[in-house]
This record gives structure tokens, sequence and C-alpha cells, in this order.
């Protein structure tokens, strides 16, 4: 089915019911009264949105197109377990949060939180991303728990922050702080950071195949490397292997950091 946005947004709605998981299995009509937080106030999907197409029976076979800006539709596929959703446009904060399955894919950019607490399926942004990809709301420290998420643009600040398992992979550059907290997964970075990679990390696996301004003095190198691995894909280094974050008390984090797009880490080398 699709949703065809009928006028622009001026307040963010909460959009957590554009979703396979729920929407499968109603009629159109039932579709088109489903209720939506505009503001403060409740409308309906039919008066955001023209409905068209068929709804399957099982959530696992429905797709879902959503075309417009939707740059202030918040919660879009949240806790979605199965199905499609695309976005022929941008998304707001909180895309795909708590997820357990099924796919997004998002054409435009996306806001913060993209992948929130992520239990599963996957997410693939196109353009960028804001900051706490992956990463919990404020005040809880369980991150990303599996699945995947692949931002083609940039992302923001804190990406991974308190993640315990599944990938990210970002194309672009990315702020400060990726991987803050880090307890598992892995998190690819193929453009430059901003620096403070991995800061309190205490498990999982970053690999920067750009630029850091720095590492953090709490990172020990270990050794330089010639490659490595992420799942099926042979990255080509060498990288400046590093473990911590050594100020954290149990600590099994791993840098790989490549040495050919960063010439000012060379003194690292008289350490291993």
């Amino acid at each position: 089915m699709k949703l065809s946005l009928r006028r622009s947004l001026r307040v963010p709605i909460q959009a957590e019911v554009i979703n396979p998981t729920i929407l499968a299995g109603k009629n159109l009509s039932e579709v088109c009264k489903v209720q939506v937080w505009e503001g403060n106030a409740l409308t309906t999907l039919e008066d955001l949105f023209k409905i068209d197409g068929e709804l399957a029976k099982d959530p696992k076979e429905q797709a879902v197109i959503v075309e417009g800006d939707l740059s202030k539709a918040r919660r879009i596929g949240a806790r979605m377990s199965a199905g499609k959703i695309v976005v022929l446009g941008s998304a707001g904060l909180l895309l795909g949060e708590e997820m357990t399955g099924g796919s997004i894919v998002v054409e435009g950019a996306a806001g913060s939180w993209v992948g929130a607490k992520l239990k599963g399926g996957s997410i693939e942004v196109k353009g960028d991303a804001g900051d706490f990809v992956g990463a919990p709301a404020r005040g809880s420290t369980k991150g990303m728990e599996a699945g995947e998420v692949i931002i083609h643009g940039n992302a923001g600040a804190q990406l991974g922050c308190f993640m315990l398992n599944g990938l990210i992979r970002v194309k672009g550059k990315v702020g400060a702080f990726a991987g803050v907290h880090m307890q598992g997964g892995e998190i690819v970075i193929e453009g430059d950071s901003a620096g403070r990679l991995g800061a309190q990390m205490v498990g999982g696996r970053i690999v920067l195949l750009g630029r850091t301004p720095s590492v953090l003095p709490s990172f020990v190198i270990q050794e330089v490397r010639p490659s490595t691995r992420v799942g099926k894909d042979k990255l080509e280094g060498p990288f400046y292997y590093l473990e911590g974050d050594v100020a954290e008390d149990s600590w099994k984090g791993r840098l790989f950091i490549s040495a050919a797009k960063n010439p000012h880490l060379k003194f690292l080398e008289e350490h291993v």
C-alpha cells in the first residue's frame, strides 16, 4: 500500500502506526480511520495521507510506501516485527525504534535516534542521519541489541552509544564519541571521525577507514594489522589495532584505525 502526504507537516506527528505489524490484516476503510497525534491534537491517517493499494493479511507480506517530506514524522516503524517500509523522502526522530524484524529504507535523510534500541531487522538511510544512531533514550544503558543499520551519508554524535550487538555502517563521516559506552557489536566508519572514538567502551569493535584527529590515551596499541574482516567483507589496511578503554574496570573494546589515512598517528608504532 502507499501513503502519499496530502500537506506539509507544520508540527510533529507520532507515526508509529506507519508499520506493517499494525496495518496488516486491516481493510482500507479501517486504515483510513487509524488515529495519529499531530502535535497535541488527534487526527487520522486519511486526513494526513492519500491512501492507495491493497493490504496483506500477514505482516511479513506487507509493504508500506510513504511519499513526502516526513522529517516531522516521529517513530515510523517503531516496534515493527516484519514487512517493509520505504520512505520516498526524509524521516524524523526515532525511525525504527525497538524494531525486531523487517526492513526500513529511507531515500532521504533521517533524524536522530535511528534504530534506537534496535532488536532486529535492518534500516537503510540513503542520506544523512542525526545523532545517537542505535542509541537508547536518555537514562537507559541498553542500546542496539541486534540487526543492521546502514547510513549512506554522514551521521552525528554518539553513534552506537551503549551498543550491545549488531552492525552499524556509515559510508560518510561521523560526529564525536562514536561507540561511547559500547559493550558489543561492530561499527564501521568509512569516512572521517570527529574524534573520541570508543570513549568508555568495554566491548565491541570499531573500524575506521577515514581520519580521526587523535586517539584517546586510554587505548593501548597492540599491533599493526594488514587487514580485518567485517562479516564476509575483507577490509584492506594496514590498521592500527588498539584495545581499551582501560579507564573502565572491564575493558575489551577494540579499535581498528586506518594507518594510511592517519599518518599523524605513526608514533603509535613505537609502542608496539
